[in-house]
């Protein structure tokens, strides 16, 4: 046989997060954590000191696709992140984003009423192509049953830092914005819908097989609030991938959505959801649509925290949501004093649970 035709009839690897995502159950759980790729990691510390600063590490495709390899180097977890931040697309968009040590992101804020529009689309693709290139390096070093996931932030969550300025404020400009000036504050996340849709898309042709978008924010928000924008701008958002071609799942992420957790689920049109730490096993399980797939919930502090406790907790997820498709993964990210022996246990533990 020629080795072209054992080639073509190769075997396709398993990938068993992506299977979860459309729709299959696995044995063992498949598991990865937000900000798995972090300052827990004392290899990250390393590398992040070779950065003239944040935004250079994430820009230099060199140390980002190893950031973004080194958990799955050291855990073996099922799927690896893209290393970048929410905040590259303002950057493109010529917000002057920068990061402050001891203060966080700082950028140039939206006046009251305007727009995110003055870049063209095209020439903010362009600029996030370091992005891109990283992605592709990182897509031909993983593993064969690894999952690569790209992200971005979501509409609402990127508008705020936009017009606040900063992060670490308490948020009432942003929100004031969709009390005074509605009509105003959609422009913006239209805005933000179409240069995010760009920009994922060229994630995914760059070899990202999922896309995550976090709505870190969506909490504490009125019903008529959140559906303007939370679901409105994420159901424009999936709509606009879909029409570029994008076909991988695509993962909402509404942290802090609460009661209100179903309506993004079933309006929003992604392929799944991600959980936050407060989500109930019980409400998720009745109120979502049956056979969609979750993702979370383990409290980074209980990580952080480790022992028995943690374990007990681990193991309760994973029955909990025994009978739909579940990724294990936290309900917000790793914390910096996480002990690396605590995520050791964590992974450990979700590879040996079966399924009573």
């Amino acid at each position: 046989m020629l080795k072209e035709e054992e080639d073509q009839m190769a075997p396709v690897p398993q990938k068993p997060l992506l299977n979860v995502l459309n729709g299959k159950r696995c044995d063992p759980v498949p598991l990865w954590m937000m900000r798995q790729a972090g300052r827990h990691l004392p290899e990250y510390m390393e590398l992040r000191g070779r950065a003239k600063n944040f935004l250079d590490f994430c820009y230099t495709p060199s140390l980002a696709v190893e950031a973004t390899l080194q958990p799955i180097e050291r855990y073996g977890m099922d799927g690896a992140i893209l290393f970048a931040d929410i905040l590259l697309i303002l950057d493109a968009l010529g917000r002057g984003v920068r990061f402050e040590k001891g203060v966080g992101p700082i950028v140039e804020a939206v006046e009251t009423g305007g727009r995110l529009n003055e870049v063209p689309v095209q020439t903010v693709v362009e600029r996030l192509s370091p992005v891109y290139e990283t992605v592709s390096r990182v897509k031909s070093r993983l593993p064969a049953e690894t999952t690569l996931i790209g992200f971005a932030g979501a509409p609402w969550t990127v508008a705020l830092y936009a017009i606040e300025g900063r992060g670490g404020t308490d948020k009432s400009t942003a929100r004031l914005w969709a009390h005074q000036y509605p009509a105003e504050l959609d422009l913006l996340l239209d805005d933000l819908v179409e240069a995010t849709a760009h920009y994922m898309a060229a994630q995914a042709e760059a070899g990202a097989e999922a896309l995550m978008m976090f709505d870190s924010w969506a909490e504490g928000l009125p019903n008529d609030i959140f559906e303007q924008i939370i679901i409105r701008p994420n159901q424009k958002l999936v709509k606009r991938l879909r029409e570029l071609g994008v076909t991988v799942p695509l993962i909402g992420f509404p942290r802090g959505a609460g009661v209100q957790l179903p309506a993004f689920a079933e309006q929003t049109g992604v392929s799944a959801v991600g959980l936050d730490t407060a989500a109930l096993p019980s409400f998720v399980n009745r109120e979502l649509p049956a056979g969609m797939p979750v993702q979370g919930h383990l409290d980074p502090l209980l990580l952080m925290t480790g022992g028995d406790a943690m374990e007990r907790r681990i193991i309760e997820l994973l029955e909990a949501y025994k009978d739909r498709p579940h990724i294990f993964n936290l309900g917000h990210g790793v914390l910096p004093q996480t002990p690396i022996p605590h995520v050791e246990r964590a992974v450990r533990t979700v590879r040996e649970w079966k399924a009573s």
